[in-house]
């Protein structure tokens, strides 16, 4: 049995797993800044044990294996014949029956907003919900906090300010603004304090000290990150002047602000598709032997399937060094499905029809989507507007955060059931902080049983490790 039998009757239908939903792979390895951990900081006792179920999904397939791990690392995968015994002076084993284990998921595209807005999300409450999820590391964007981390310092007080709260894995991606992206100084220091890359955004961002860059300063950028070998990651919207929808905010009635449709004709497909046009073109430098060989471009959460896709598919075909991500949320639902005034489906680029999204399925099973991400891009429930049900002012961003095992690789693991399916309603457990969610009320399968951080049980079916590790990326 491959992993794909496994995944996609789930992956087709419409109980799709909230498991699989945040399911994405690092852009460049990461490299490690930090690496304490507090003894206690797991549920389980033992430092020596093995993992057994009948689905273990590895290199060679799915089938019953043991995982037998130590310390922080995978010490042995073995069929289970030839697996330990739980005996007097031996490891213990942990029989997980039919549920499958696998590699942690990493989330590369998570909004935690600490320092400085950790009203709407903070290192512990989001790394607890992550965790909840069966994800093992998760990349935080760097404009939600305050300040935005486009400099050396601003990183540093975002480390510093993860000290003791988090429970998994936490990398950092730095913040590509018009100030400095023509300043190779400025990012090479960014990149050296621990930047994974860097992000920007092509329209505005809603935050004041996060402005929009360029294509030509996308592309000053360039060079340096083909320095390090490291992405940048855009968000795809610009504001296309022959389609710009400017007359739909004025001089209708309050009522109409409530209609998504009116929010999705306000941010039309050819913001996306102009955004990306000009990306490509700036890609080119990415090319072997290019200026920027070297460097990478990532598109982020991509809701277009049809022409903005296209010129990505193509760019690739060409050599380029490119790659794009969907959401969740744009697999999950459809524009014509989105209640009056339901402002927690609010996000950019929008939620697109039901025919675009089996064009995203198909793209995404095809290969031709590299990776989905949760955004996971909280705040607090007042700016969601939840009474007034204004598409236009309430806040965007949808809330949804909840590698391979072979010998010497991190014991990052997820146990979970694919059988089993939970509504998420009032009372379901959410970790994370506003407990909003465009999730809400709907039925998923794929339930979380365990997860392992580099060995340590953080996550058991409710409960959290007693104390908190230091994990950072």
């Amino acid at each position: 049995m491959e992993l794909g039998d496994l995944l996609r009757p789930l992956l087709r239908g419409w109980t799709i797993p909230l498991l699989l939903f945040t399911v994405g792979y690092t852009l460049v390895y990461l490299p490690q800044i930090e690496k304490e951990l507090d003894e206690g900081c797991s549920l389980l006792p033992d430092t020596h044990f093995v993992l057994y179920s009948k689905r273990v999904v590895t290199t060679q397939g799915i089938g019953p294996y043991s995982v037998e791990v130590e310390g922080e690392r995978i010490v042995s995968v073995t069929k289970r014949s030839e697996a330990p015994k739980s005996l007097p002076g031996k490891p213990r084993v942990l029989d997980y029956g039919n549920a499958v284990i696998m590699p942690g998921l990493i989330d590369t595209h998570v909004h935690l907003n600490e320092p400085g807005r950790v009203e709407w999300e903070g290192f512990l409450t989001g790394t607890m919900a992550a965790a909840a999820g069966g994800i093992t590391a998760v990349v935080d964007m760097p404009l939600n906090s305050r300040p935005t981390i486009t400099t050396k310092e601003h990183l540093e007080n975002k480390i510093k300010a993860s000290k003791g709260k988090i429970f998994i894995d936490v990398g950092f991606w730095g913040g590509l603004v018009p100030e400095y992206a023509h300043n190779a100084t400025v990012l090479e220091d960014l990149l050296d304090a621990g930047a994974l890359g860097l992000k920007s955004f092509m329209c505005p961002s809603g935050i004041n000290d996060f402005p929009a860059t360029t294509a030509k300063d996308i592309q000053a950028s360039l060079p340096v990150l083909a320095k390090y070998g490291r992405p940048i990651l855009v968000h795809q919207e610009v504001v296309d002047p022959p389609a710009d929808p400017a007359h739909l905010m004025q001089g209708e009635p309050v009522s109409n602000a409530r209609s998504y449709q009116r929010y999705l004709n306000s941010r039309p497909i050819s913001w996306e598709t102009e955004a990306v046009r000009q990306l490509m073109e700036v890609a080119k430098d990415t090319r072997s032997g290019g200026v920027a060989d070297g460097a990478h471009v990532h598109v982020v959460h991509l809701s277009d399937a049809t022409n903005t896709l296209s010129i990505i598919k193509e760019a690739k075909a060409e050599g380029s060094s490119v790659t794009v991500e969907t959401c969740a949320h744009y697999l999950a639902f459809a524009a014509e499905d989105i209640p009056e005034g339901a402002t927690q489906y609010k996000c950019a680029p929008p939620i697109r029809d039901s025919r675009n999204r089996e064009l995203l399925w198909k793209a995404l099973l095809d290969g031709e989507i590299d990776m989905i991400t949760s955004d996971h891009s909280p705040s607090t429930i007042d700016l969601k507007l939840l009474e007034e049900g204004d598409f236009l002012k309430a806040w965007g961003g949808i809330s949804g955060i909840q590698g391979t095992l072979e010998f010497g690789k991190d014991a990052d693991i997820v146990v979970w059931d694919p059988e089993a399916s939970f509504v998420i309603d009032g009372h379901y457990p959410i970790y994370f902080k506003n407990k909003v969610t465009a999730y809400m009320g709907h039925k998923y399968s794929g339930k979380v049983i365990t997860t392992f951080v580099r060995g340590r049980q953080v996550f058991e079916e409710g409960l959290h490790s007693p104390k908190i590790n230091i994990l950072l990326v």
